[in-house]
């Protein structure tokens, strides 16, 4: 069921990587406060056993109601036993990524690399700045995720001490942990982080929870595609992983997308047709369905989505891919 670790083209990136989700994923995602620990970890478990690929949690750091997006992950990977966790982004200005590789490895060593880091450079900045983060311009700030992503990479998979000198993150002779780096998705949205993106990561977010009808998503994955190409890289091996928040109805929709042609759900049948061809004619590496209030999904939608569209998808997909 699951893909081997990742090397990029000539090795130009980092060691291999551990990745243990599927071509096509699916997940649920959710932005959980303290309150609703027990319902997410219901959630969660529940995906588990129905052999979703992977649950999602948003990092805002700056909101106490909110429940520390890696506490929670460490936490859920330990109850459950296949599923793979994802901070959907992590907000790297608040997370020293020398700590941060500490934290992704080990948690990948602890789950049998059951991990994949998200990583953003920060959208709120305002926030941010208000826990003591030296507030960047937009500029400094994806230099510095760049930075991150490379540091956390050469951290990672064992080898020699690592000196970093960089323009924003530096470490001295520090030793890597022997554990291959977790695949990195990012949350990319503006022509600098998407270029970025496509030179040293291995997946894309679109922003705003655009789809693969969207102009965000016609305008913005060329350029990632266009980075990768410059740094030696196949595009291929980066893959757009869509967040979904929309319904699943019993009864087909007739009007599955609103006036701007953002996806809103459907019945069973209309989300198994609009996902398969979002793989086979746009790519699509990877859906996580998220309530259309922007919550982890119901119990009832959580177990269609498991039980029927995400098998109804893969077996579509295979049956055209290999005939």
């Amino acid at each position: 069921m699951f893909a081997d670790g990742l090397r990029t083209k000539g090795g130009t990136l980092s060691e291999q990587r551990a990745s243990s989700v599927p071509d096509v994923a699916f997940g649920f995602g959710s932005h959980s406060t303290v309150d609703q620990g027990p319902e997410l970890r219901r959630a969660v478990e529940q995906a588990d056993r129905d052999g979703l690929d992977l649950f999602s949690l948003s990092d805002h750091p700056y909101t106490g109601e909110n429940l520390d997006a890696y506490a929670a992950v460490g936490f859920l990977l330990g109850a459950t036993r296949s599923i793979t966790g994802l901070v959907n982004v992590t907000n790297l200005p608040t997370r020293p990524p020398a700590m941060l590789a500490r934290a992704v490895t080990s948690l990948s060593a602890l789950s049998g690399g059951r991990i994949v880091l998200g990583a953003g450079a920060g959208g709120r900045w305002d926030r941010i700045a208000d826990l003591g983060v030296p507030r960047l311009s937009p500029g400094s700030a994806v230099e510095a995720f760049e930075e991150a992503i490379v540091l956390i990479r050469k951290l990672s998979g064992g080898g020699p001490p690592v000196t970093f000198d960089g323009r924003h993150h530096r470490v001295s002779g520090i030793t890597p942990a022997p554990v291959p780096a977790p695949p990195v998705w990012t949350g990319s949205v503006g022509a600098k982080s998407l270029a970025a993106t496509g030179r040293v990561a291995d997946g894309w977010i679109p922003g705003h929870a655009a789809d693969w009808l969207s102009e965000r998503f016609r305008t913005s994955r060329p350029i990632v595609d266009e980075a990768a190409l410059a740094a030696g890289r196949e595009p291929g091996e980066i893959r757009t992983v869509f967040n979904l928040p929309g319904r699943i109805s019993s009864r087909p929709s007739a009007n599955p997308r609103d006036e701007n042609g953002r996806w809103l759900g459907g019945s069973t049948d209309q989300w198994i047709e609009e996902l398969t061809g979002a793989v086979l004619t746009h790519g699509a590496g990877g859906f996580v369905l998220f309530s259309s209030g922007g919550g982890a999904p119901n119990t009832r939608s959580l177990g269609c989505w498991a039980g029927e569209i995400a098998p109804a998808v893969r077996a579509a997909v295979a049956a055209e891919r290999h005939g």
